[in-house]
C-alpha cells in the first residue's frame, strides 16, 4: 500500500468527514477538528480551502463551517457567451438576484481606456450577487457608458443579467466578447458579498463586450465560486 503524505491523508480524512455529514449541518470547530486530526489549525484551514472551492463546504464568519453538497453544477463551454440565468435554466436550476447596486459616476482612468471614452465621461456600474440553492454563487460587476445604458433604464425590471437586458432591447447590436480568465483571491468586498473568507480563491472572468460597430459597450468582472461552475473549451486539433 503506497505511503500517503500528511496532506494527502488529511485530505482523505476531511473528505470522509464531509461526505458523511448531512448537507446544512455544521462541522466541528476548527480547534476540535485540528486536534482530532492531529494537525495545526493553519494546515487544517489550507486543506479546508480546497473543499470550499469545490462547493462542498461553506465557512461563515462567526458561525462555523457548514456542509453544502451543491446538487447542481452550472457547466458551459466558452465558445458562446451566455448569461448565468440562461445556463441555469438549461439544467433546471433556479437562480435569483441577491444584493445589488446600480450607480452613475465618472469613469476611472482604467475604464476610460477599456471603453475608449473621453476623460470625465460618465458610466453606469451594476454590482450584484447571484444566488442559487439558497446561497451566493457569483459576484458580477458591469461597467457601461451612459450612452449605451442609463441607470434609470437598468433599474426598471432588472433581473441580474446585463447581457440579457441588452439582447432583449436589441440595441446596440452585439457581436463578440473577449474574455480573460484568472484565479484570484477574494477581497473584503467580494468576500462579504459571497459569504466566504477573505483570500479564498475564485474564478474571475474579465470581459470586453463588443457591438457590431466595433466599440466596447460593456467592461465586466465576473467572480464565480468554482464548486458551482464548470467551464470547458472545445478546441480543434492542428
Amino acid at each position: 500500500m503506497p505511503h500517503l503524505s500528511v496532506s494527502q491523508r488529511l485530505h482523505d480524512q476531511l473528505g470522509h468527514i464531509i461526505a458523511n455529514t448531512a448537507p446544512g449541518s455544521r462541522l466541528p470547530s476548527e480547534p476540535e477538528l485540528a486536534h482530532n486530526l492531529g494537525v495545526s489549525r493553519a494546515t487544517l484551514r489550507e486543506a479546508m480551502r480546497t473543499f470550499e472551492t469545490q462547493g462542498l463546504i461553506r465557512r461563515r464568519q462567526g458561525a462555523g463551517t457548514f456542509v453544502t453538497h451543491p446538487s447542481h453544477v452550472i457547466e458551459s463551454g466558452l465558445e458562446v457567451l451566455e448569461s448565468i440565468e440562461t445556463l441555469a435554466d438549461r439544467i433546471g436550476l433556479e437562480v435569483t438576484l441577491g444584493a445589488y447596486k446600480i450607480e452613475r459616476r465618472i469613469a476611472s482612468e482604467e475604464e476610460v481606456q477599456a471603453l475608449s471614452l473621453k476623460d470625465d465621461c460618465e458610466v453606469v456600474q451594476a454590482v450584484r450577487v447571484i444566488q442559487a440553492e439558497g446561497r451566493p454563487v457569483a459576484y458580477l460587476v458591469d461597467i457601461l457608458p451612459v450612452s449605451v445604458l442609463s441607470a434609470e433604464e437598468l433599474e426598471a425590471g432588472f433581473t441580474g443579467s446585463v447581457l440579457d437586458f441588452l439582447l432583449r432591447r436589441g440595441t446596440p447590436e452585439l457581436l463578440t466578447s473577449r474574455t480573460e480568465i484568472n484565479a484570484v483571491t477574494a477581497n473584503a468586498e467580494i468576500s462579504r458579498g459571497l459569504g466566504i473568507q477573505r483570500g479564498d480563491v475564485l474564478l474571475r472572468f474579465t470581459a470586453f463586450l463588443y457591438a457590431t460597430s466595433g466599440e466596447v459597450v460593456d467592461y465586466s468582472f465576473s467572480y464565480f465560486l468554482p464548486g458551482y461552475f464548470r467551464f470547458h473549451v472545445v478546441r480543434r486539433v492542428g
